[in-house]
């Protein structure tokens, strides 16, 4: 059993979500069994293989690409955390997903998703990692183009941006497997040479991609509006996160071996402190619940891009953490956004107001996580941000202020989203407004609470998940908060909450709290073409392909003017100018004749001198 379990934790979701296509529309009791069978199975398998080391090996596709799974401290400690997600997202969708027609394709996609995530996560040849790595495109694909009417361009355009950088990943593994010798990633040690950076480079942009950083982002946000609701606390709030610091932490750690200092962690440290605070400067202005979420999702990332980027074993064991309190909080935060929808068919925040009264279960679960992720003690988010402040101020003082004010616009923009939905004076149109059921509760509760726990006892995920990822010895010292980089994140957490004060205040209104930061005379401009997207890189990249496109179209139409027009006009113009010549008159040829003779006769005696 113990041998096989590896494959199992492939094939029982990847069976599970076939299965589920295949049933009719009347069977959606056994859909939702076969959904919460088939995750918790793989909840109590990840389980059981926490803590033991195992490999297997099979021939695949020659030439060295064998299908080779390796499970160890760090692959299973993805595997656990991605399980009890899957499982609590799979009780969650079973009321969500209740009466709507697309819900047998999303369990099913959701399922097939499930078993690729674990077959990257254990993959230990490159190449059966990349095999498992674009099934995860599919299914994501999948997963979005099933929402609403605009859903398919939305997937399309995740489709392209992600399918984009997994281009550039599959020239990097190409690279790392040339200057190796070798597929398996265990046994890669690559040098930053010129071949070696750029493999480094390309490998990097798959992972941060699937990460959901900048400038590979542009797509949450939409896919926040577009797709089913689960899909975005599975995919940008937790999976994504997962894997994608997952294989950048095996990136840096063990494929390449940072160091700090070196051009490739400075590059990782300016993706990561750009990341957060353009992301979150964006989530500051948005007013619907899901699009906030989905830019403090990029936003977030920053912060573990950001924390490994130092290579400084306080700043890695941060980001690994800040990836898990991350899962933790905004996995709750899309639920408390379902929670909304569900019961009061919207989530503008112009139509929302007082929900806390109706809906106290989901007002609580908000509050605990909008607080661990503005960073505020003792909650979980405090400490891994704590740790990456501390590890980027060490590395350089512009990354360590980054890093803060997105601590400060994260907390304004939650002041914001708390105000606006549950505060104030209820909607008349939501009076009848109640809480959520049980399975949307239970996941956000359990969720909240662990965001409790990993605060009070944030030794207990550092000293069991987290630190055994370096090897025994490798990490020797324990953290400890440094006071005076606490007290001064509590002074910017403060900062926020005089500014929402003020805001709401000359505004009138919390939605409105932090209008004057985006009306500002430096900013205005800057927000007007963003909210415009005049700087997503994927409309540029249309546009630059349009206009491509007309010149080339331009150049065709030429093309066809000259062979179509110009020359058939000149071969017209030239037999009609013969034919009037041609008058029947016998002298006038003759004289064209001796004319003729005479070039010819001069040409002749011209060349052969």
């Amino acid at each position: 059993m113990t041998e096989n379990v590896l494959i199992y934790l492939i094939s029982i979701p990847l069976i599970s979500g076939i299965l589920t296509l295949a049933t009719g529309k009347k069977f959606r009791i056994a859909r939702d069994l076969i959904l919460l069978s088939a995750t918790a199975v793989n909840l109590v398998l990840s389980a059981k293989l926490f803590g033991k080391e195992i490999s297997n090996i099979f021939p695949w596709a020659g030439f060295g690409m064998e299908f080779s799974l390796r499970a160890y401290h760090f692959s299973e400690f993805i595997i656990l955390a991605g399980a009890c997600f899957a499982f609590l997202i799979a009780l969650y969708s079973t009321a969500f997903m209740r009466g709507k027609d697309i819900q047998k394709q999303f369990y099913s996609y959701f399922l097939i998703a499930v078993a690729f995530i674990n077959g990257a996560v254990l993959s230990d040849n490159i190449v059966l990692f990349l095999f498992f790595w674009e099934g995860l495109l599919l299914t994501m694909f999948g997963m979005i183009a099933i929402g609403n009417k605009d859903a398919f361009k939305t997937a399309t355009k995740a489709f392209v941006i992600i399918g984009l950088s997994d281009l550039c990943m599959m020239v990097g593994i190409g690279l790392a497997g040339h200057i190796s010798g070798t597929w398996s990633i265990s046994s890669m040690n690559i040098p930053l040479t010129a071949l070696g950076g750029l493999a480094f480079v390309l490998l990097m942009i798959g992972a941060i991609a699937k990460s959901g950083s900048m400038p590979f982002h542009s797509w949450i946000p939409d896919a926040a509006k577009d797709a089913p609701l689960p899909f975005m606390a599975f995919f940008p709030a937790a999976l994504e996160k997962l894997i994608g610091i997952y294989f950048l932490t095996r990136i840096s750690l063990d494929m390449f071996k940072l160091e700090p200092h070196t051009w490739a962690s400075t590059l990782m440290m300016i993706i990561g402190a750009a990341t957060i605070l353009l992301a979150v400067m964006m989530a500051l202005i948005q007013k619907e619940y899901k699009r906030l979420l989905s830019y403090h999702a990029i936003s977030q990332v920053g912060y573990m891009i950001l924390g490994i980027g130092t290579c400084l074993p306080i700043g890695i064991i941060g980001g690994l953490f800040h990836m898990v309190n991350n899962a933790l909080y905004k996995s709750c935060l899309f639920f408390t956004g379902g929670a909304v929808e569900k019961e009061v068919r919207t989530t503008y925040l112009e139509k929302l107001g007082g929900l806390g009264k109706r809906m106290p279960v989901t007002l609580a679960c908000f509050l605990i996580t909008a607080l661990s992720i503005s960073g505020v003690p003792p909650f979980n988010g405090f400490f891994s941000k704590e740790m990456i402040y501390d590890a980027a101020l060490e590395r350089g003082a512009v990354y360590y202020i980054a890093a803060l004010l997105g601590s400060f616009f994260t907390a304004a923009s939650f002041l914001k989203l708390g105000h606006a939905a549950f505060f104030g004076k209820l909607n008349n149109d939501n009076k009848n407004v109640k809480e959520a059921p049980w399975q949307m509760l239970l996941p956000m509760i359990l969720l909240a609470l662990t965001c409790v726990f990993f605060g009070v006892k944030y030794s207990f995920p550092i000293n069991n998940f987290i630190m055994p990822v370096f090897g025994s010895g490798a990490v020797t010292h324990a953290f400890a908060v440094n006071h005076t980089l606490a007290l001064i994140t509590v002074i910017v957490l403060v900062g926020a909450v005089l500014n929402h004060l003020y805001g709401a205040k000359i505004m009138g209104s919390g939605l409105k709290a932090a209008d004057h930061i985006r009306n500002a005379p430096l900013l205005r401009p800057i927000y007007d073409r963003a909210e415009k997207k005049y700087f997503d890189p994927y409309d540029i990249g249309l546009a630059g392909i349009g206009g491509l496109s007309k010149f080339i179209w331009l150049i065709d139409r030429g093309i066809n003017w000259v062979y179509d027009g110009a020359a058939v006009s000149l071969s017209y113009a030239f037999s009609r100018s013969i034919r009037r010549a041609h008058t029947g008159s016998y002298p006038l040829y003759i004289g064209w004749s001796l004319v003729g003779s005479a070039i010819v006769i001069l040409f002749v005696m011209f060349w052969s001198h």
